[in-house]
């Protein structure tokens, strides 16, 4: 037999392999949810450091701050950083992937997942378990109740598609609004170091209105038009499972649009000042 055949025999070996080592066992592994949720708080914690270390580093105004503040810019440093993952996981899996696609017709849509998707969903859910936790401790300076809601709500909901594997394309609809929460914290850090009057302040308070209207208005009104053209496919979810894909995002909508008024109000603020 010619060498090279016997290379590509060799590589399909491997490939076959690794194929079933996937198949047999990664896909398989019940610990997947639970390693997903250790990893994302365990990244949470070395982010909330090195936004510490890297702050105090190259920020002077970082140093001047008082320990609650210090404590609310590094989480905010962290909530960014979860952010930015977990929008971009999001826009990848509604938009890019085929796993959603309705063209695909092997399963319901309300039931497609894998091991990529249920994985990203258990660093999210570490991210609010860690991240709950420390609006308690420090209750109410991170947050007021709206806050621990808003928390508990999407950690409940994103740990019941995880674990179900039920849902996960609303639950991935509802992620993108996470898209708003980098610039909230410039928001915060910009006034925090007294920026508030500056160009910067107002052109990131306008990047808030739009990316607002778009990820947490204009988004959630595709996914619940979505919801309606898929609804034979919704109403075979669990019960639970059902619920949660009406409540959880009626109920964020309904903080959004709040949300939303005062951020229109603020921004109406802002420009009358600087005419």
């Amino acid at each position: 037999m010619p060498v090279a055949e016997q290379s590509v025999m060799g590589i399909k070996s491997y490939q076959n392999q690794a194929e079933n080592l996937v198949k047999n066992h990664l896909l398989a592994d019940p610990l997947i949810p639970y390693s997903a949720i250790i990893a994302g708080i365990l990244i949470c914690r070395l982010i909330y450091d090195l936004t510490q270390s890297l702050s105090a580093l190259y920020f002077k105004s970082y140093t001047c701050l008082n320990r609650i503040q210090r404590i609310e810019w590094n989480n905010r440093g962290m909530s960014t950083v979860h952010a930015l993952f977990i929008a971009a996981m999001s826009l990848y899996f509604v938009y890019w992937s085929d796993l959603y696609a309705d063209y695909r017709t092997t399963s319901a849509v309300t039931f497609r997942n894998s091991t990529l998707s249920t994985f990203t969903l258990g660093v999210s859910v570490g991210y609010f378990i860690a991240d709950l936790a420390m609006i308690l401790w420090l209750y109410p300076s991170l947050g007021g109740i709206e806050y621990v809601v808003h928390h508990s709500l999407s950690g409940i909901a994103v740990a019941y598609a995880m674990f179900s594997g039920e849902g996960q394309l609303y639950t991935y609809m509802v992620l993108i609004s996470e898209v708003t929460t980098p610039e909230i914290n410039m928001r915060w850090f910009l006034d925090t170091v007294g920026l508030k009057r500056s160009h910067a302040y107002l052109i990131n308070g306008i990047v808030i209105f739009l990316a607002w209207l778009v990820a947490r208005i204009l988004l959630f009104v595709y996914m619940f038009f979505h919801v309606y053209l898929h609804y034979d496919q919704v109403i075979e979810m669990h019960a639970f499972g059902y619920f949660l894909v009406f409540v959880v995002p009626s109920v964020l909508a309904a903080m959004n649009l709040m949300w939303f008024g005062k951020i229109l109000k603020g921004l109406k603020k802002t420009l009358t000042k600087k005419q």
